[in-house]
């Protein structure tokens, strides 16, 4: 449990591409074309421990699916080194194929005019597990990811949220030490999201199955992930515990209050606290943690309101992320 699935040492990608130049002519701009370089990853080093489930998340053109290519073989680094369970990806891709599973969410893996249990038979087969092991895995997630009521149905005619247990079923049919996930509940409902994330914790915990997400939903990092690591313009920004990143980054807090019975004016706030909302049966505030500490922003509060009730509660995720990247615009 404590060895290293992943090992990303120095891990940089740089593409070269041709650029027109109108005043060369196009002779020369075909034949001997003006180049420009890109480093799509710049130098990135990173661990990831068996059973980990780990978010690695940016601003889309941050290096997230280079990197991930990288990792699964498709790309070949231009620089540093890359070991995945004891591989390196771009020497033995094809044994690492039969280690790791991979889940797109805009890309579909399933044989559509085929029922579910068709593919996933296929699947099987295509990673050389025996007709007794093919028939004792399909059983184990049917049950494991409750598709008993649709396992025999043509997979173009199972809902989204269906299907997207399906691909994660299908990823899974070789036990991968590792799953790969890219966006895996793009599209799903409130309850479907859900279903799924308990799904993958319950493959983490039961099979001790390494999880690598990326993903635009907080609620994914939120749920499922005990780590997150961030990337911005190719370098890596921030590695820590997904809990910590509120802590480390929050410099608000915000406060609710409720009123004895309504709010008929609002008054002018101390240095350092803002209103948010203003309402007659609810007022929030923002307190400047820089400026003003909760417990003296409360007294100050608690001095200008009749209360009923209040609240306090940090800054959500998602704005602590976007935060993040704002500060590191370069990625440095």
């Amino acid at each position: 449990m404590n060895s290293d699935s992943i090992i990303v040492s120095g891990l940089s990608k740089k593409f070269t591409f041709p650029v027109k130049d109108s005043s060369r002519g196009w002779v020369k701009n075909f034949f001997a074309p003006e180049k420009k370089e890109i480093k799509a990853v710049d130098d990135i080093s990173f661990n990831v421990k068996s059973g980990e489930r780990v978010a690695f998340i940016g601003p889309n053109g941050a290096g997230k699916s280079t990197t991930i290519k990288m990792l699964t073989g498709i790309l070949y680094p231009t620089a540093g080194k890359v070991n995945v369970l004891g591989l390196d990806p771009s020497k033995d891709r094809k044994k690492l194929a039969y280690k790791i599973g991979t889940v797109f969410g805009q890309r579909s893996q399933l044989l559509p005019n085929l029922p579910l249990t068709d593919s996933l038979e296929f699947f099987g087969v295509m990673y050389d597990l025996s007709d007794e092991e093919i028939e004792k895995r399909i059983k184990e997630l049917v049950e494991l990811f409750d598709m008993q009521s649709f396992a025999g149905q043509p997979v173009r005619k199972l809902s989204l949220g269906q299907r997207m247990r399906a691909e994660v079923a299908a990823s899974l049919i070789h036990k991968p030490s590792i799953i790969f996930l890219d966006e895996p509940t793009i599209g799903l409902d409130v309850v479907a999201k859900k279903s799924l994330r308990d799904l993958l914790l319950r493959v983490n915990k039961e099979e001790k199955t390494t999880i690598f997400l990326t993903s635009h939903d907080v609620g994914d990092i939120e749920s499922l992930c005990d780590r997150t690591i961030i990337i911005n313009h190719g370098r890596l920004v921030k590695d820590l515990p997904t809990e910590e990143l509120a802590r480390e980054f929050v410099r608000e807090k915000n406060i609710n209050i409720t009123p004895e019975t309504s709010f008929q004016e609002f008054p002018e706030l101390p240095e350092g606290i803002r209103y948010v909302a203003k309402e007659r049966n609810k007022v929030t505030v923002s307190v400047n943690l820089d400026k003003i500490n909760v417990q003296d922003s409360l007294k100050k509060l608690l001095g200008l309101f009749k209360v009923d009730d209040i609240d306090v509660y940090d800054t959500d995720l998602e704005t602590i992320i976007r935060e993040i990247y704002e500060s590191n615009p370069t990625g440095k």
